[in-house]
Order: structure tokens, then sequence, then C-alpha cells
């Protein structure tokens, strides 16, 4: 059947104009502002690098705001698809119907209770480690923030328009102080300072094919841990408890997936832009990782590299445990525990 891609784009659309009207201004005051600028330059279809009239920018800014004061009491609209109304979460069904027409649709809950809604194009699927994997191309609707990657009930959804707008940043970033590290390195490797816009398209290749690492690895973590991690995220109301959370499971599926192949196929590209954004609480439970001496990769160091990581698969899987437990055994205690370990991480760092 055929569908009314307008009338599909404008409810998802205003569904993410919801979602943002809520929760985008819990952010810090520099990030929202950094977010809302690229988001402008996404609705407005403005080419990246290329600059962006403060004036405009601002006006804009100013009429999204006075829009979202009137959404906020607002709920999401169910989504109209072949002849039928879904729920705006059922993700699963919604793209059984979409997959005819080369849709793709993305919803969820992220970090901190935030809803997040997009629609793009498919540009391929391919199965993974029976995982189905989505590879987005154009997108055509969005909210303030562009998740690169996510999955869900078995289905990786990565967004090269997202990852592409990010790895930009990144570089845009690091051209204005060019500080020597991991960033440099991989930005050299990809050949950056010759040719930035083909280095940009290699990068969201090279780290395309990384993100679904990740997101293997965030599938092995599931199975290695069950559902009752995501309850215990999900009844978490405090920010720091669940950042801490996502952080051992975060270096779970890294130490599981991602770093190991990585360091098999020799992807030292990709391997050197993974340990540029190794930062926060992530770097702050892993020490021993952090302060592995990248110079050595690739030059007789790799094995050191592997026995750290393979070190930190096994830590990580007990110390998700432990949360686990406390969890089972106290739910209510669990956040106030985590709470007081994310303010001393000695105990369960590596």
């Amino acid at each position: 059947m055929n569908i009314d891609l307008a009338q599909l784009v404008a409810i998802v659309q205003r569904n993410c104009a919801i979602a943002d009207a809520r929760h985008a201004r819990e952010m810090s005051l520099c990030t929202y502002l950094l977010e809302m600028r690229e988001f402008y330059r996404w609705e407005q279809g403005i080419p990246l690098g290329e600059t962006l009239a403060r004036g405009d920018v601002g006006a804009w800014l100013t009429a999204r705001e006075a829009l979202w004061e009137t959404l906020a009491e607002d709920r999401f609209a169910p989504l109209p698809v072949s002849d039928e109304e879904f729920d705006p979460f059922a993700s699963v069904a919604i793209n059984q119907r979409l997959a005819a027409h080369g849709l793709v649709y993305g919803a969820g809950i992220g970090r901190f209770g935030k809803p997040h809604f997009f629609l793009g194009q498919l540009a391929y699927r391919e199965a993974t480690d029976g995982l189905t994997v989505l590879v987005c191309e154009r997108e055509y609707a969005r909210d303030l923030t562009a998740i690169p990657a996510a999955l869900q009930n078995g289905v990786v959804i990565v967004r090269r328009e997202a990852l592409r707008q990010w790895l930009w940043e990144k570089a845009e970033g690091w051209s204005m102080k060019k500080t020597p590290g991991a960033l440099a390195r991989a930005l050299a490797l990809h050949g950056y300072a010759d040719d930035p816009q083909t280095a940009l398209e290699r990068m969201t290749d090279a780290e395309t094919a990384s993100l679904i690492l990740h997101e293997r690895g965030e599938h092995a973590a599931g199975g290695l841990l069950g559902p009752d991690w995501e309850k215990m995220l999900a009844g978490f109301e405090k920010r720091r408890p669940e950042i801490l959370a996502r952080a051992v499971r975060d270096n779970l599926a890294d130490c599981l997936v991602t770093l190991p192949t990585l360091i098999e196929q020799a992807a030292w590209p990709q391997l050197h832009f993974w340990f540029a954004n190794f930062d926060g609480m992530r770097k702050e439970l892993f020490p021993a990782l952090a302060a592995f001496d990248m110079g050595k990769v690739g030059a007789g160091g790799t094995a050191d590299l592997l026995a750290v990581v393979r070190r930190g698969a096994a830590h990580w899987r007990d110390v998700a445990g432990d949360f686990l437990d406390r969890y089972r055994m106290d739910a209510a205690d669990t956040e106030a525990a985590l709470e007081k370990l994310s303010h001393d991480l000695s105990e369960i760092k590596l």
C-alpha cells in the first residue's frame, strides 16, 4: 500500500518537537546552544562547514522555543501507516510496514527518560550476530539530539547523516586548536588535512562499521545481563547512577566486541578515533585502558592492548553482575548505592 510521506514526516516531526519541548532545556547551556545550532543547520539544509548567519539562527531559536511552549503538554500522536494507526513507540510494527517503501523509523527512550524519534531513508540492511542492521542515509524528521546509532528489539539502526554531522563537529573542533593526541592521529590517517570532504566520507564509512560493532557489543552484553538491567535503568530517578550503570555496560560492550574486533582487523584509524572519544565516566572507570600508550599499537604493543581489553571484559561483567545482584535483593536501595559509588569509584575501577 502507498503511504502519505508528507503526512508521516509532519507527524513524526511534531512528536519530535513535543519531546524537545519537554526535555531539550535540561542540557547545559553550552550543549544546548551547540545542539540548537546544528539542528538549525539540518532543518534548513545548510551544508556542513558553511557559516551560519547568527541573526537568522537567533530568530529561529526564539521562534522554536515559543513553539515548544505551546507543545509541552501535548500527547505524542499515533502514526498512520498503510491504513493503520500505530502507537509512536511501536517501532517494530511500524518498520515492518515501512520496509517496502525504503523507510526506517526510530523511537525509544534515551538517557534520563528523553523520548527520541526519527524517520529516514534506508540505504542498506544486513544481518550479523542475530541482529538486523538498518543503515539510513537521508533523514526526513528528527529531534534535537541526533543519536548516530541505537539498538532496540534486536534491530540496530545507524544514521549516517547524524554520524557525518557528529564527525564534522569533532573535526571542526580539533581544527581550531590542533591538539596532538588520538583524534589528531585518526584524522591524519584519514587524510583530513589534505582533503577534508573526502576524509569526512571515509570517516563516515569507517565509523559506521565501528558503531555497528559497538551495538553488537551492546547486544552481547544484554545477553549476559538479561532484562533486569533495563528494568534497573528505567527505575533510576537520579542521573549519576544511570550515568555510572551505562558507562559500565558501554565498557563491557566495547571489551566484548568493539575493541577486540578493531585490534584483530588492524583498523588503526578507527581504534585511534575510539580512544579520542573515550571520556567521561567510562574513562574514569577504566584507568588501565586510559593509560595505554597508543603509540605502541601496530608496533609491538598490540598484544598488550588486547590483554587489557580481555581483563576489562571479565571485570566489567563482574561489576555489572554485582549491580544486578544489588538490584534483585533491594531495588530501592540500588540507586542510593550506585549514587555513592559514582562519587568514589575506587571499589570498581580497573
